[in-house]
């Protein structure tokens, strides 16, 4: 029987992008999906299938070089405003419009308010590391229990206007990593540490591309190898990196594709004409042809890197990214760099070494099989019929 579900995420490509296949499946399976997210992914949760619902759009946050802990605790608070205003637009929704479920993203814990409120089943939907008793992609940077930590404080504060305006009570010890009764989980469990440890309510479906694999693009010489440089979507204000990035490949028998995000390319000086450089690239189609990718190591970056079997050269901005990294770099699939002191000759050596270690290429083989026999968003779509019946 078909049914009327809510996804939701305030926003983040890196949130929203990986639920995209999976609206994708369930519409063709004649389900009616609806999406409440910001105006910025109209366009990509419509051209899913799905029907957008308007969330009030995240308030403006200043990006930081360093994602420290002060920089963490402006992003919950940041996060926070955005749940407060979130909350009542999706009970507004499922009153008005019953829903059968709501399939929420992990960080968005007002949409799980709202279904434990309204009684509605609940699937969370993780493009990151899943936590249990086992192993917690969150206290490993949080530094949550002490009183002194701005993460701490800003979780507090935000949990007590929360209560204030909603009149709901939320335990700050106990937010960011609530499990529901089906966690789907946009990762293989081979890349998830401590994977075995997870119980039947966690399924891990690993990445699905769906219609981005479609979108086009080509280098200029199809003979050529390719290099895709990109730091992500939010913290790539990076001018310096990216010219040590010319600085490197420069005189390299590459073709590369450099994203910029917003920055304006001028800033960076003369281009060699070897360097593509955009503000943003399709991703999947440049991964196809790539043979390396130096990459802030965002979660849904990742696995479409390993998709596609592309050794990374991980250069991560935020705890999150540099957990994605180290994972990557454990199990022998690329190297790892710090963004604070990498060179020209470090980014050019680690590139040289990832694109020609046959350890590391059967490694990225193997990880591409367990990758791509998952499940994806057709395992996902089974999942959430099983669980609604």
């Amino acid at each position: 029987m078909a049914k009327h579900l809510l996804f939701t995420a305030l926003g983040g490509h890196g949130h929203v992008n990986p639920t995209l296949p999976l609206v994708e499946e369930l519409v063709r399976r004649g389900h009616r999906v609806d999406y409440a997210t910001g105006a910025i992914h109209a366009d990509e949760v419509t051209r899913a299938g799905a029907r957008w619902v308007e969330l009030p759009s995240l308030p403006p946050m200043q990006p930081s070089a360093d994602f420290g802990p002060e920089t963490f605790g402006r992003f919950m608070s940041h996060l926070f405003a955005g749940m407060r205003n979130a909350y009542p637009v999706l009970r507004e929704h499922c009153t008005t419009e019953p829903v059968d479920a709501i399939c929420f993203d992990g960080m968005n814990w007002s949409a799980r308010v709202a279904a434990e409120q309204l009684g509605l089943p609940a699937v969370r939907l993780l493009p990151h590391f899943a936590s249990n008793e086992h192993y917690s992609l969150f206290t490993g940077f949080m530094d949550a229990t002490s009183e002194e930590s701005p993460v701490a404080g800003a979780i507090a504060a935000g949990c007590e206007q929360f209560t204030a305006e909603h009149g709901v009570a939320l335990d700050p010890a106990n937010l960011l990593d609530v499990a529901a009764e089906r966690n789907l989980v946009f990762i293989p469990r081979e890349f998830q540490p401590a994977g075995d440890t997870f119980d039947e309510r966690y399924h891990f479906i690993g990445p699905s591309l769906g219609s981005r694999a479609d979108e086009p693009w080509s280098p200029r010489d199809p003979e050529e190898p390719v290099l895709f440089i990109s730091l992500g979507t939010v913290f790539n204000n990076r001018p310096e990196f990216y010219r040590t990035c010319i600085e490197a490949f420069a005189d390299e028998p590459y073709q590369v594709a450099m994203s910029v995000g917003e920055l304006d390319p001028a800033e960076l000086g003369p281009l060699p004409a070897s360097f593509d450089v955009r503000s943003r690239f399709p991703q999947p189609a440049v991964l196809q042809r790539a043979t390396a990718f130096v990459s802030h190591t965002g979660m849904n970056s990742t696995m479409e890197s390993l998709y596609y079997g592309v050794g990374l050269i991980a250069v991560p901005q935020m705890p999150e990214q540099a957990a994605n990294a180290g994972r990557a770099t454990e199990l022998g699939l690329g190297e790892q760099l710090d963004a604070h002191t990498v060179t020209a000759e470090s980014l050019r050596a680690a590139v040289a070494r990832v694109a020609t270690d046959p350890t590391v290429r059967a490694n990225l083989d193997r990880m591409r099989q367990v990758v791509r026999g998952s499940g994806g968003a057709a395992r996902g779509a089974e999942v959430i019929e099983e669980y609604l019946g």
